[in-house]
């Protein structure tokens, strides 16, 4: 059933399709392409767009889509749709098609379906958020930790459109399937959330037949104890399934060697076009304030553990606790210049001649002292998976708050959660994305860049 009572988010990609279609039909008369079959031509384009999208998911943006991976899609969209374009000159002998034309029209396109495709896409989330509009009823089965986080997105992120109604319990006494699925059934939920870890086999059993036979979305929680909560690659050996732990996209040949390019061409940039004149400069200031050497030199743990001499521009006076205690706020032993330079993250651009080098990434999980390496390994959960990619001069945990002193556990704790989820789920997109937010927060200056 495409559209349930109720539900009109089924018409959204059929109009989204139409109106795609419309645009790239009529756009060709905006510009003299000199097509020799326009009948040809329209067939062409139309089916080409449709498949391209069907293979590439473009218009699968479900309510949590993140905005970095709409960008994703619309960036696959038209890559493959500029070879198509171009193609059709050469499978159907068109010697007299303006090739400048043909490229004005991609771009219009590329512009034009974009802005469509983002605008819509804000504007969707504005209407769950504000209008209320387009929502989902959803039921909670499980009372742990993640389950309350998940009620927490479901109240907070208003603009996924989840209207959260009630939270089921297991461990209440005269919990039973049928018992939720009566009140499921009388207040027209639309989606149950359950719990993996609370229920046994055979109640997972009784909910999946219950919402199969009224119709009704069914979602699993994992527990983050069990095999479950890991990000799983599903694999066939002959015909037998492997499923393995933990997929990096990084190891793939493609993804590292598209990682490395962007690395290359950007640290070139930053080097010739920033640091062959500002280096001069900070150092005759560092020069001038303290005696010592302008760069900061230290050995970090990076990829696969390995050790390597990680560059900045000095920001304290000469002391012998450097390679053992971070800096702390009003740290007495750094320097006037070294204020401005660490709150602007000045002092960090050595560090692209890491990048340079292949030490380092311009976006990864930050290098850490060799000693605090040894004490979190032992101490934190899962630490070392971060050393599965090369260490960033940014990252993602950065962005979201978590850079500088360790002042409680908890701060080391969530590093590592942000530092995990972008081992398993970079893509270049993430990378831009966490770079653009790294500029804004260098601007704006951030609480604990001291």
């Amino acid at each position: 059933m495409l559209f349930r009572k109720g539900n009109y988010s089924g018409f959204i990609m059929p109009i989204s399709y139409g109106i795609d279609l419309l645009i790239i039909n009529s756009f060709v008369y905006l510009l003299p392409l000199r097509v020799q079959s326009p009948v040809l031509f329209h067939l062409y384009i139309s089916l080409g767009w449709i498949i391209i999208a069907i293979k590439s998911r473009y218009y699968e943006i479900y309510r949590y889509t993140k905005v970095t991976n709409v960008l994703i899609k619309i960036f696959t969209q038209f890559v493959f749709f500029l070879l198509i374009l171009y193609s059709f000159i050469g499978f159907f002998k068109q010697p007299l098609m303006s090739r400048l034309a043909l490229a004005q029209y991609f771009a219009y396109l590329l512009i034009t379906l974009s802005v469509i495709k983002l605008l819509s896409y804000v504007l969707l989330m504005n209407y769950r958020k504000r209008v209320k509009g387009n929502l989902r009823n959803v039921v909670v089965i499980g009372d742990n930790k993640k389950m309350s986080q998940l009620i927490k997105v479901f109240n907070e992120r208003t603009e996924f459109g989840y209207h959260f109604m009630r939270q089921f319990s297991p461990k209440d006494e005269g919990f039973s399937p049928m018992s939720c699925f009566v009140y499921i059934m009388e207040n027209n939920v639309d989606e149950i959330y359950c719990s993996v870890a609370e229920l046994s086999d055979e109640e997972i059993t009784d909910f999946i037949d219950l919402a199969d036979n009224n119709l009704k979305t069914l979602k699993f929680l994992p527990d983050n104890r069990k095999i479950f909560a890991k990000k799983l690659k599903f694999e066939y050996y002959d015909y037998l399934p492997i499923l393995s732990l933990r997929d990096i996209p990084l190891h793939n040949t493609i993804d590292a060697f598209v990682k490395r390019s962007f690395d290359i061409v950007f640290s070139l940039f930053v080097i010739f076009g920033l640091l062959i004149w500002i280096a001069p400069l900070l150092a005759l200031l560092i020069s001038l304030e303290s005696r010592g050497p302008v760069f900061f030199i230290q050995n970090r743990t990076g990829f696969d553990n390995r050790e390597f001499q990680c560059f900045k521009f000095r920001s304290m006076t000469m002391n012998k606790e450097a390679d053992r205690l971070q800096a702390g706020k009003n740290d007495m032993r750094v320097t006037k210049i070294g204020k401005f330079i660490r709150k602007t993250s000045i002092d960090e651009l050595p560090q692209f001649y890491n990048v340079l080098w292949g030490n380092m990434s311009v976006v990864g999980p930050r290098p850490h002292m060799v000693k605090h390496t040894d004490e979190y390994a032992n101490k934190v959960d899962k630490y070392m998976l971060r050393h599965f990619v090369k260490p960033g001069i940014t990252g993602l945990a950065q962005v979201r708050g978590y850079r500088g002193e360790i002042e409680k556990d908890s701060d080391i704790q969530n590093r590592i959660k942000f530092d995990i989820f972008y081992v398993e789920n970079w893509s270049f997109f993430l990378d831009l994305k966490i770079i653009v937010q790294t500029v804004l927060n260098a601007i704006s200056g951030e609480e604990k860049a001291y």
